[in-house]
């Protein structure tokens, strides 16, 4: 399928319905030996490495649970440089670069603003000029999403929205398609300053959970944007949600506080804890 015909199919399909029925499936307990053959077929397919896994495929009662699932303690290192910024998931750099003028890139000929993304001018001037990377999460990836440096969580924002997939096709074909999906962005204050993380949803990413508050996406709830009087400490590695199916996260820096290593290339393999920046 070329990716015009692919683009067509996916205007005419209802994507938050899709979503929303393949979130149901993949909690509903059924008996184990049904859904312990539906991980390791997915496992098998994806090229999931179960070694890394916290725990064996049995003991998820849930296929959501395993698509959350853990990592084996100590196998993720945080680099533990105090200047250093570390990639927050495992995944895969899609794009990465300044937001001059407050634009970023998302494919070849396809910009979208800070701004948009967001969903708020005033919390997005900060942004403008800084450095962002957006990262790709297959379905083999962990898909826990973790802070890129110590600091304060000092709010969020719920940004309903679409549910296109975030696959090459969409990603080269569909104007501002990070700022038409659903997101819940996570704000830090930092040794580099304001950080946003920028969780985006996609077809069949069921929900987004925080782990810092009871925030759960996609459950009918309108956009919410939310200060903390005195915010949550999370240290440079520490959980921030998880994705139930995998998507992408967009990191934004604040004009001149981070510069990216020279690796943090577009089609770059990450792993969470890596150095991918350092704070001039």
């Amino acid at each position: 399928m070329n990716d015009q015909t692919f683009m067509k199919l996916m205007r005419l399909l209802p994507k938050s319905a899709v979503s929303t029925v393949v979130g149901m499936a993949t909690r509903v307990p059924v008996p184990a030996p049904v859904h312990q053959a539906a991980m390791r077929a997915f496992a098998r397919s994806y090229n999931v490495d179960m070694a890394e896994a916290e725990h064996p495929i049995e003991h998820y009662p849930t296929f959501a649970q395993f698509f959350t699932r853990g990592l084996k303690p100590g196998l993720r290192p945080i680099d533990p440089d105090e200047k250093s910024v570390v990639s927050p998931v495992d995944g895969r750099v899609s794009q990465v670069g300044y937001s001059e003028h407050g634009r970023c890139l998302q494919a070849k000929g396809i910009e979208y603003t800070v701004d948009e993304l967001l969903g708020d001018a005033e919390a997005a001037k900060p942004f403008h000029g800084g450095a962002w990377t957006t990262i790709y999460l297959s379905p083999r990836d962990y898909h826990r999403i973790h802070a890129p440096l110590a600091g304060t969580i000092t709010g969020y924002a719920y940004i309903p929205g679409e549910f296109w997939p975030v696959n090459p096709a969409s990603v080269m074909n569909k104007q501002s398609l990070f700022c038409v999906n659903e997101r819940l962005v996570t704000y830090l204050q930092t040794a580099a300053g304001q950080c946003a993380v920028v969780k985006v949803g996609a077809t069949c990413v069921s929900r987004i959970k925080a782990s810092y508050d009871d925030i759960t996406t996609h459950t009918g709830q309108p956009g919410k944007v939310h200060r903390y009087q005195e915010g949550y400490k999370v240290e440079k590695g520490g959980e921030l949600g998880r994705f139930e199916m995998g998507s992408t996260v967009i990191l934004l820096f604040e004009a001149g506080r981070v510069k990216w290593e020279s690796s943090l290339q577009p089609e770059a393999p990450l792993r969470l804890g890596q150095r991918i920046g350092v704070l001039p």
